[in-house]
């Protein structure tokens, strides 16, 4: 056992040997880094950040376990018929954790603040008209109801009022400003309430005892929320082997999500319980269709013919991940036949295609980075794939913030990316697609595309957004401006005392609902 590593671990924490023993009604949760603030509003904000912050404050909608939206602060909401109109009817009986009742007011209050640009909200340009939407008024008819009023019909409105890098567009209680309307601490409805925040060591949430909870079971980041234990301490610890270190001993009581590469070990550990569950990330491998080689979509075809998905996903995720083409995460509730057809590895069409493009056995150069083992190992796997089908690749190395700068420019042939998750699909399929001369990150260039993903975000019914969605994918295989493999799976780590928690789509830690036993 490395016992200057747990030394300097507890020195960090600032607690002595009880380090390894669980401590009664506190939950402690492995954090890679300090939140940056306590601001949903904030632009000052990170994923850490976010999780920490679900926690304390909710929004009138929420995410459902297959990124679907559902009620959360409201208890039901109404779209008029022409979509432009959304009537949210609050639920009775929540209270803030100062113990004041929720009203509309706060709502307006909240949304108010959010619409100021000196506050430097994060999401503002979202609803302002630069964005997804553009909000034109915000009324409260009585203290219960609250009217949303869109200049045009928009199917992300309540989607983007969920995401969680918009602090779920969460209600707080004016007691969160000082007289100066400044911002102190959060005071809102969620299961816990801000405790102590030691910086760069940890931040302790407590638990709400004004929380009002909903019915049924915990359900993403809606459904029945109520908090199981006294306090949670999201422990700040940068170096993933020293947290491994301090779950494996005791001293903290949960990893949200582990390195792939560990999992043999926490396997062998009797004491540790782990739950997998795939995330709406995207891995895959990115093509310049202006490339003079590979703009003939006949060669980008072959490559993706002479890949066999399913070995290649085993080998890089260790066999915790499902291969998948599409670029919609497989958890979403729009991912349907279209989405899930596998196309069989074909060695032979694969080469009839490049016979037929004049391929000659040019080398093909794919971009990829050790920042992240998936990136890494993914351009290597299609670099031994591909050369069965005669084609010749080789893989250039560079640092993360390198091949960023280069993706962004889209100056590259190939190159193996991650992309984080996007919930809805309609910013899925948005996120490689655009005008590559203003855009020239985006890689499917494709006017029909394009038309079809706007159609996407201006119609709210479901029955026709799931048919464009179909076209959509049947389009982008046609033309492979990307091969995608997979929905990366999240697994988290647990001292076998933790009960309740489970790893969800959406990745973020949640701690509600979490129990723990005497071990």
């Amino acid at each position: 056992m490395n016992y200057k590593l747990l030394a300097s671990l507890a020195a960090a924490l600032c607690i002595g040997p009880a380090l390894a023993q669980p401590q009664a009604g506190l939950l402690r949760v492995h954090s890679k880094a300090d939140i940056r603030s306590t601001d949903p509003g904030s632009a000052n904000r990170d994923s850490v950040t976010d999780g920490v912050l679900m926690h304390v404050v909710e929004g009138l909608v929420a995410y459902r376990e297959d990124a679907s939206i559902g009620p959360m602060l409201a208890q039901s909401y109404q779209m008029s018929p022409d979509g432009r109109t959304y009537t949210f009817k609050l639920r009775q009986g929540v209270k803030f954790s100062n113990g004041a009742p929720l009203t509309a007011d706060d709502v307006l209050f909240a949304w108010k603040r959010y619409m100021t640009p000196a506050n430097n909200w994060r999401c503002l340009s979202e609803f302002d008209g630069r964005g997804v939407a553009k909000v034109t008024a915000v009324e409260a008819p009585d203290s219960a109801t609250v009217v949303f009023k869109l200049e045009k019909t928009s199917a992300l409105f309540l989607t983007t009022m969920a995401r969680s890098d918009c602090g779920s567009t969460g209600i707080f209680h004016r007691s969160s400003l000082d007289a100066e309307g400044k911002w102190k601490e959060p005071v809102g409805t969620g299961p816990f309430k801000m405790g102590e925040w030691r910086r760069g060591q940890f931040v302790e949430l407590v638990r709400n005892d004004a929380y009002s909870g909903m019915p049924g079971k915990i359900d993403g980041t809606t459904g029945n929320k109520a908090p199981q234990v006294a306090k949670v301490r999201f422990v700040i610890i940068p170096d993933s082997s020293a947290a491994k270190a301090a779950l494996l001993s005791g001293g903290i009581d949960i990893i949200p999500d582990i390195n792939d590469e560990d999992m043999a070990e926490y396997k062998a550990r009797k004491e540790i319980v782990m739950d997998p569950a795939a995330n709406m990330n995207a891995q895959g491998l990115l093509f310049q269709t202006r490339d003079p080689l590979l703009k003939d979509a006949r060669i980008r075809r072959a490559i993706a013919l002479s890949l066999d998905m399913p070995e290649l996903v085993a080998t890089v995720t260790t066999g915790t991940a499902k291969p998948s083409r599409s670029v919609m995460p497989s958890p979403s509730s729009y991912y349907k036949t279209a989405q899930a057809a596998l196309p069989k590895r074909d060695l032979a069409q694969a080469k009839k295609l490049l016979a037929e493009a004049g391929y000659k056995g040019q080398t093909i150069k794919i971009l990829a980075t050790k920042r992240y083992n998936s990136v890494f190992n993914i351009a290597m796997m299609v670099q031994g794939m591909a050369q069965e089908a005669g084609i010749k690749i080789d893989v250039e190395v560079l640092e993360w913030a390198t091949l960023l700068d280069r993706y962004n420019k889209g100056d590259y042939q190939a190159m193996a990316f991650t992309y984080s998750a996007r919930l809805d699909p309609s910013l899925s399929y948005e996120m490689i697609s655009g005008d590559k001369d203003k855009q020239p990150r985006k890689v499917w260039d494709n006017p029909e595309a394009l038309e079809l993903i706007q159609r996407s975000m201006n119609t709210t019914d479901r029955v026709q957004r799931q048919a464009i969605f179909d076209k959509l994918e049947g389009k982008m295989r046609e033309d492979v401006p990307a091969i995608f493999m997979y929905a990366s799976v999240n697994t988290s780590a647990a001292r076998n005392y933790v009960a309740g928690y489970k790893s969800w789509p959406l990745g973020l830690p949640r701690l509600w609902g979490v129990s723990m036993r005497t071990p």
